[in-house]
């Protein structure tokens, strides 16, 4: 983790506990859907979230945004230190800017000077399109062009007495990302951004950011994260969640562990896996779920559950704290396991 901590909004970087980002999809002025779906997000376990800020319409629209939503707003924004400036006056909670296109000495200074007013953070940092043609042309396309291309931009910040920056070098490319997270985490003390940008579609982006995030939270890099998939962005909080659960960094949820069944299943143990899933998915308690295929292995496998399911041709053994509970009939192993599960959310 980083030695220095940044405070957006209510949320604290650095402080050992990884936060959430999402970023919106929709045109910022229209205040109403980009209220909506920051709600949405909300809801779904976003942290933060972030909106691009293309014209002034935007930028004023945040002041409307920020008052309707309970998480920070990040404004992102790119060729306008005017904007810049607009966004944090308009209740922008972080910034997210590229020193190198936001204009020259006067603009960067103006925005500079904008950040410490407010006492507003910022995130600076690079992506394999974003590399200086100077760390290019001594490095090539590599960890170390993205690593140095990052802290140029943060000592550009740094010169002017900006001190509560994030960092982030991203790619596409999953080793590179990790090299470079891993090199930059030596170097710097800021909060990082962890992501795999540009990581695609469906299950090859989830595995490509599970991959890459999930390996340098695991040596303890990163303080906050965002998942970059081409879906809607309530998946990729989703996504991101999954992520730090599975390195054991979220400990407060419902956890679902199912069989992958094979030619002894006799009834619908995937289906149900997945409605149990879907039912479980934003409950915060800490409780384990097993949905097994058969009972040659199912009741040992879910012994160590809170509840359990394990299926036969003509029956189904309902489990909870390891011990058989109940035997029903495989017509109605789905109503009666339903049942119980209600029965353990509902407890305290």
């Amino acid at each position: 983790m980083s030695f220095k901590k940044v405070k957006v909004g209510g949320v604290t970087l650095g402080d050992g506990q990884i936060a959430v980002q999402s970023m919106t999809t929709v045109k910022t002025s229209d205040v109403e859907r980009s209220v909506a779906q920051i709600l949405e997000l909300e809801r779904a376990g976003c942290d933060i979230a972030r909106v691009a800020v293309e014209d002034e319409a935007d930028a004023l629209a945040l002041k409307e945004i920020a008052g309707r939503v309970a998480i920070p707003v990040v404004a992102d924004v790119h060729f306008s230190a005017k904007l810049a400036v607009l966004a944090v006056e308009n209740g922008a909670g972080k910034l997210r800017i590229n020193p190198g296109n936001i204009g020259g000495e006067r603009e960067i200074s103006l925005v500079a000077d904008c950040l410490k007013a407010h006492n507003i953070p910022v995130r600076v940092g690079s992506n394999t399109g974003s590399i200086e043609p100077e760390h290019l042309a001594r490095y090539g396309r590599s960890a170390r062009a993205l690593v140095e291309s990052a802290l140029f931009n943060v000592a550009v910040l740094e010169k002017r007495g900006v001190e509560n920056i994030v960092v982030s070098v991203k790619a596409s490319d999953v080793p590179l990302t990790a090299e470079a997270y891993t090199m930059l985490a030596e170097k710097c003390g800021y909060p990082l951004h962890l992501g795999v940008t540009e990581a695609g579609v469906g299950d090859a982006a989830l595995v490509k950011s599970a991959v890459g995030i999930g390996s340098l939270l695991l040596r303890g890099i990163g303080d906050t994260i965002r998942v970059s998939l081409s879906a809607d962005p309530v998946e990729e909080v989703y996504a991101a969640h999954e992520i730090l659960r599975a390195c054991g960094l979220e400990k407060d949820y419902a956890e679902v562990v199912a069989c992958p069944t094979c030619g002894r299943c006799r009834y619908d143990c995937i289906g149900l896996a997945k409605r149990v899933s879907e039912r479980v998915r934003g409950v915060k308690k800490r409780c384990k779920i097993a949905v097994m295929g058969c009972v040659v292995n199912g009741p040992g496998e879910a012994k160590g559950c809170d509840l359990g399911i394990a299926g036969g041709r003509e029956y189904c053994l309902i489990m909870e704290k390891g011990k058989e509970n109940e035997r029903v009939r495989a017509e109605d192993a789905e109503r009666a396991f339903f049942a119980r599960l209600e029965a353990l959310l509902e407890r305290k």
